[in-house]
């Protein structure tokens, strides 16, 4: 399964693929930043995202939303330090699949990519 990593934060995403590779996910791709991402995703289709919401350039959010255009079916997780309730909504709107609040544990994101994939028919 390939997953692609979008956050600005190359310490962050370094902690996210350690948290993957730990739940036996080693297919990592990265992004930087929206913009990035979407080039990405027309390399070569992940099957699962997770986005992190404040980045330069292209925001997350801006990102599920041009994703949500013209794929609505790839599992994305919002992977954020927002956790207002407001904003889980906005995310939820746009058209996340899940909703992951920094810091995490293994466990916990781990779980999350399970349920998403569940509920999204993707064999993990």
């Amino acid at each position: 399964m390939r997953i692609l990593l979008v956050d600005d934060s190359r310490t962050i995403r370094n902690i996210q693929k350690n948290v993957l590779a730990e739940i036996g996910q080693t297919d990592v791709v990265e992004a930087a930043d929206g913009v990035e991402a979407l080039a990405r995703i027309g390399e070569q289709r992940p099957d699962l995202m997770l986005i992190d919401w404040n980045m330069p350039n292209m925001d997350g959010i801006t990102l599920v939303r041009k994703v949500r255009e013209t794929d609505k079916a790839l599992p994305l997780i919002m992977v954020t330090t927002e956790a207002e309730k407001s904003r889980v909504l906005e995310a939820v709107k746009a058209g996340v699949n899940n909703y992951v609040v920094k810091p995490f544990t293994a466990e916990t994101l781990g779980e999350k990519i399970k349920q998403t994939l569940e509920k999204a028919g993707v064999p993990a």
